[in-house]
């Protein structure tokens, strides 16, 4: 008879919460951010991955006030990351979206950082520790998945 995982679980809850945010420090290191706050690197990837938005959505997306998203656009506006055009189907709207230096920049940090994490795997595990990884990514996948 196998005893239960269940008082395992809270201690591996803990590594793993401790785990994935030290990997995800040591990747964001990979690739300089510049000067750019947590929000405002919030709102690239945000831009990044849902596409253009307007401020106002932006402000409900990051649950914070329009005044407060405004400040960010400015900033990331004056930058030259995020750009705006009127909205197709309301001209009264700005759909902000990534500048193309802004694509590559992003482009380029997540292959500095892809590499990073290639190399780590392959000088610092074993083949049998490699597969042992890519068997547990589905585990860990679902834990992600809503």
């Amino acid at each position: 008879m196998t005893a239960s995982p269940a008082p395992l679980v809270p201690a591996l809850a803990a590594d793993l919460h401790s785990l994935v945010g030290k990997l995800k420090r040591r990747l964001r290191e990979q690739a300089t951010i510049g000067d750019l706050t947590p929000s405002q690197v919030s709102v690239l990837k945000r831009l990044d991955k849902d596409g253009p938005a307007t401020t106002s959505a932006l402000a409900r997306a990051e649950a914070m006030r329009p005044q407060s998203m405004a400040a960010i656009i400015t900033a990331l506006e004056a930058a030259g990351l995020v750009s705006g055009s009127p909205d197709p189907a309301d001209k009264r709207q700005t759909l902000l979206s990534l500048t193309d230096n802004c694509r590559t920049w992003v482009r380029e940090g997540r292959a500095v950082r892809q590499d990073w994490l290639s190399r780590q795997i392959e000088t610092r595990l074993s083949t049998e520790e490699i597969q042992l990884v890519a068997a547990a990514l589905p585990l860990l996948q679902r834990l992600a998945d809503d």
